[in-house]
């Protein structure tokens, strides 16, 4: 069984190595079953090592994979090894939440211009905020108009608001002003060489969502500034300049994994339910693509998955056939001949099944490689001298990237 301390199995103190350790046998070991993407496939490497599973998978409906997208450690009798590994998958998941606390009612609204979602998740953080002393000062990162460091604020404490982009800026200073809270909000790009005089020792640091390298920068600032506290939930892990991950610790240097953009997308590839006439423009895409992606291997003469660009929704308005022409013509291909499009649509839409179904076994290690990558930072801090907390801090229905570090110096 994972590690868990005496915080009913948020991760903690050695706990967080021992589960790294696990984690990384787990990802290294299978590597050949969640780095090649079905989608970017006809035969995956994996299936002639385990045939029976991928002509199960291959054999479901649509319906079934969007049933068990979610939790697919859930499904039953799936060929071996697809059991093992879903057990193992959810042993090494096990994270607990944070410990809550009943917030103080806004004594503004502040949730008028959030929307629903958001303002939720923003209640959720909040409430695992806690630390062993009060903050003084709340420094919101890449804090958008600063909805999260306003919701924080009470007593005596203040606020710094650090966001790129000039109008939330504008805005964020205006509501703060709006509600006469003591909050200033300051334009910085946090990726800047400057970025380093905006942050203090005083500061109690918070960052909801910041994507890939800029919450990596807050932990690299914070624990340089001596701030003796700091909370982050992580989120878009492959939105980094660097075209591999860069580890943090000492463990992820040491582990043999190397993780490209492509594989540090897969804890994104969970999605919280979208609604109908969604997902229905999203498999009529993906399906379109498949059948294309069929049709330009003829065309080019190999067997090779060619990527194309995001297309606008209108796209999907047209007929399959002048769908196909135009992307052809997108990427410099001339459809010769007299394509059975019929035939090349019917295809997209069973690989669309084939695809999804097969996605499940990459969907086993969603999670797993989320938390390596989540403890990789935990570990990073622990060694700069950090006591770090790792649990959830809402359900994943209210969004998938639900982990949350808590880090302080006593």
């Amino acid at each position: 069984m994972p590690a868990k301390d005496a915080d009913g199995g948020v991760l903690t103190g050695e706990a967080l190595l021992a589960r790294f350790t696990a984690l990384d046998g787990f990802l290294t070991a299978h590597q050949a079953l969640w780095k090649p993407r079905p989608f970017t496939h006809l035969q995956l490497p994996w299936e002639t090592s385990y045939p029976e599973m991928a002509h199960w998978l291959r054999q479901r409906p649509l319906e079934a994979a969007e049933h068990d997208h979610h939790q697919p450690w859930l499904i039953e009798h799936a060929p071996a090894p697809f059991a093992e590994l879903a057990a193992a998958s959810r042993t090494l998941s096990s994270v607990a939440p944070l410990p809550a606390r009943t917030l103080d009612a806004p004594t503004h609204r502040l949730n008028v211009e959030v929307p629903g979602r958001k303002w939720q998740q923003i209640e959720a953080f909040a409430s695992r905020l806690r630390f062993a002393s009060e903050p003084i000062h709340w420094l919101d990162w890449c804090a958008g108009k600063g909805h999260l460091g306003r919701r924080l604020l009470h007593g005596e404490q203040r606020l710094t608001c650090l966001e790129y982009d000039p109008t939330l800026v504008d805005s964020g200073q205006q509501l703060s002003q709006r509600h006469h809270l003591p909050a200033m909000h300051l334009r910085q790009d946090v990726l800047a060489a400057d970025a380093a005089q905006a942050i203090a020792p005083e500061h109690t640091p918070v960052a909801l969502h910041a994507c890939g390298d800029l919450h990596v920068r807050l932990l690299h600032l914070a624990s340089a500034a001596g701030c003796a506290q700091l909370a982050i939930a992580p989120c878009c892990y492959n939105r980094i300049s660097a075209e591999h991950y860069q580890p943090l610790s000492d463990a992820a240097k040491s582990s043999a994994l190397q993780l490209s953009l492509d594989d540090l997308g897969l804890p994104l590839t969970e999605t919280v339910t979208a609604g109908a006439r969604v997902r229905r423009q999203r498999d009529q895409s993906m399906a379109r693509r498949l059948g294309f992606d069929l049709l330009q291997r003829q065309i080019r003469g190999c067997d090779d998955y060619l990527p194309t660009p995001s297309l606008p929704s209108a796209w999907l308005e047209k007929s399959f056939a002048q769908y196909c022409i135009d992307l052809a013509a997108l990427k410099d291909l001339s459809t010769v001949g007299r394509p059975d499009w019929a035939a090349l649509e019917a295809a997209g839409q069973q690989r669309l099944a084939e695809v999804r179904n097969l996605e499940l076994v990459r969907g086993l290690f969603r999670r797993p490689l989320e938390l390596w990558l989540v403890l990789d930072r935990a570990l990073f801090l622990s060694h700069k001298g950090y006591t770090v907390r790792l649990g959830t801090f809402c359900e994943t229905p209210l969004t998938p990237r639900n982990l949350m570090l808590l880090a302080e110096r006593h």
